[in-house]
């Protein structure tokens, strides 16, 4: 059985994993990255506080040694179902059984000034040229002469509210309180301000009531100005335009306000549901298609009767989907019967800051805030990370965070543009 799985994020990789070594299963995982990244601490790259290897590792590296799995880097350009082929673009595939696990991407809800402007916070490319954008300005800002100027430099706009939104916001709000007066001493902090912007009326909608007011109080105790039932409509001219004709100056509009899965010449559309989802049954296989499935976020599946409007975009699904469907391809080789999926809910957390954080547990309904729920929050990152190193160099570089209030990783790096001759 030969099996193509295209990305290789929560979904993809632990799909593949779980297939390794099977003598009747040949698999290529095909990602237009050379590396596997964790995207839930992105936003730590993007403010300096992780170093990019610490959250990512190269696929081949992965797959070494293990003869079942190939890597191929590659962009998918189009799927022939008739052919069992994928056209890539840097060449062909075929397929006995293909899968799609590509994720997400920044969804900008048509606002085309957004998109060109905004800063979004999906790949650790946006994380790298985040951080190198804000440690620009705070050089701008160190030298303005002018007030206007310099606070508009200085100012965050955060839009979304959920977790990356709700995380990112503490960081900047702890940045500005424990290392821009020691290491800018030109900058006057009171011209900085870090808002959080949400359309709805909650902060981290899809947690608990209590979450949501601990989060509420713990990013305001942070100077964080937090404006709930806010929709951003336009960025124009370092103005973000809100719903109502609310203005603020800025130029860094962070973008964390919502994605939508990616639609591929070759599905046809009567294969797509809602928010451009691959609609799958309740063993993945895609509507309409055969031998052809979606996992993890461009997927909604159908069968599972605790989630009948789909399950939510996060990364438990995406795993678990991963190691169901691999569960599956196993009973195929063996004529077995199939597994359908069904989501098991272990709970939701979000990072506010230092010894701040929530997580909700459903079973029992419990929720933590503060020390311990910050506690878990980081043994639950650290475990899930992909390998022993990355696991490492992240809690050493959150030991050092930790007990200096900072971290040296603050460096504008970017590749040197050459004249072509």
């Amino acid at each position: 059985m030969k099996i193509v799985i295209i990305g290789g994020g929560f979904a993809g990789i632990n799909l593949a994993k779980e297939l390794v070594d099977h003598p009747q299963i040949q698999v290529t995982l095909v990602d237009k990255n050379n590396y596997n990244f964790f995207p839930p601490l992105i936003y730590q790259v993007a403010t300096a506080f992780l170093e990019p290897s610490s959250i990512s590792y190269p696929f081949r590296k992965f797959f070494a040694g293990k003869k079942n799995l190939q890597f191929r880097l590659g962009e998918l350009l189009s799927v022939v179902p008739a052919e069992k082929k994928i056209v890539l673009n840097n060449g062909e595939l075929t397929y006995d059984h293909l899968v799609f696990a590509t994720g997400a991407e920044t969804s900008y809800f048509g606002m085309e000034n957004v998109m060109k402007n905004a800063i979004p916070m999906k790949t650790l490319n946006d994380a790298i040229e985040m951080r190198n954008a804000l440690l620009k300005n705070l050089e701008k800002a160190a030298i303005c002469k002018d007030m206007r100027k310099r606070r508009k430099l200085l100012t965050i706009v955060v839009a979304g509210g959920g977790p990356t939104g709700v995380e990112v916001s503490g960081m900047f709000a702890e940045m500005r309180k424990n290392i821009l007066l020691k290491e800018y001493p030109e900058l006057d902090t009171s011209a900085s301000n870090v808002y959080l912007v949400d359309g709805g009326d909650a902060l981290l909608s899809p947690m608990s009531k209590e979450s949501q007011k601990d989060t509420l109080e713990a990013l305001t105790k942070l100077g964080v100005v937090v404006k709930l039932n806010t929709k951003v409509v336009d960025y124009v001219d370092d103005t973000v335009f809100f719903e109502g004709g609310e203005t603020i100056k800025t130029k860094n509009l962070i973008w964390a306000a919502g994605v939508s899965a990616k639609i591929f010449d070759g599905i046809p559309k009567e294969s797509y549901g809602r928010g451009r989802r691959m609609a799958t049954d309740q063993y993945n296989k895609v509507n309409g298609l055969e031998n052809v499935y979606a996992i993890g976020d461009t997927a909604i599946t159908a069968g599972d009767k605790n989630f009948p409007d789909g399950h939510p975009q996060v990364a438990q699904v995406a795993i678990q989907q991963g190691l169901n469907l691999a569960k599956n391809f196993k009973a195929m080789v063996k004529n077995k019967p199939l597994t359908p999926f069904m989501y098991k809910d272990k709970g939701s957390m979000a990072i506010i800051g230092k010894n701040k954080a929530v997580v909700d547990l459903p079973s029992p309904k419990w929720h933590f805030k503060g020390f311990f729920a910050w506690v878990i929050w980081l043994f639950i990152h650290l475990i899930s990370l992909i390998t022993y190193r990355n696991r490492l160099n992240t809690f050493w570089n959150w030991m050092v965070a930790y007990f200096a209030k900072d971290q040296s990783l603050r460096m504008i790096i970017r590749p040197e543009k050459r004249q072509q001759s």
